[in-house]
C-alpha cells in the first residue's frame, strides 16, 4: 500500500468526496463536532494532500498547508475500521519528507500529543477549545 499524493488542483471530484466524506465521519458524527470543515483550502494549488486508500474509500488522510514560516499539518484521520495498523504515523512521514525540513506546525486533540511528539513537534502555549474539542498547539522545528 502505498501513499497517494495530489495537490488540490490535481484532485478528482471522486477523490475530494472521498477525503470529504471520512473527515466528516470522524470529525463531524464521530466526535460530535460540529464545525465548517470547508475552509477554501483544500482545492488550492499549494495545498498537498496525502492518504491512503482503502476497499471502501479513503483510510488515512491528511493535508500539507503552506504557512509564512514553513508548513501546517491538518485535518489528520483514520476511518475507525482502518485504525491500529500504524497509517496515521506513515502519513506522519510522509508528509515531514514532502515539507523537507521545514519548520511545521499543527494543532492537536491534546490527547494524540505523545503521537505527534514521536515526530519531533512539541506543545507550547496552553490548551484551547476548538470547536468543543481540546487542543494544543505543537511546532517542529527546522531540521535541516
Amino acid at each position: 500500500m502505498s501513499v497517494l499524493e495530489r495537490r488540490g488542483t490535481e484532485l478528482t471530484a471522486e477523490q475530494l468526496y472521498e477525503i470529504l466524506r471520512l473527515r466528516s465521519a470522524v470529525f463531524v458524527v464521530e466526535q460530535e463536532s460540529l464545525y465548517a470543515d470547508i475552509d477554501g483550502r483544500d482545492l488550492a494549488e499549494d495545498t498537498r494532500h496525502l492518504w491512503f486508500a482503502g476497499p471502501s474509500g479513503v483510510d488515512s488522510y491528511l493535508r500539507v498547508l503552506p504557512e509564512p514560516d514553513g508548513a501546517r499539518i491538518g485535518r489528520v484521520v483514520t476511518a475507525a475500521e482502518a485504525r491500529g495498523r500504524g497509517l496515521a504515523g506513515k502519513l506522519m512521514e510522509a508528509a515531514l519528507d514532502l515539507i523537507d525540513g521545514a519548520p511545521c506546525v499543527l494543532d492537536s486533540q491534546t490527547y494524540a500529543q505523545g503521537f505527534y511528539a514521536k515526530f519531533g513537534f512539541v506543545a507550547e502555549g496552553e490548551p484551547f477549545d476548538e470547536d468543543g474539542i481540546d487542543h494544543i498547539t505543537m511546532r517542529r522545528a527546522r531540521t535541516s
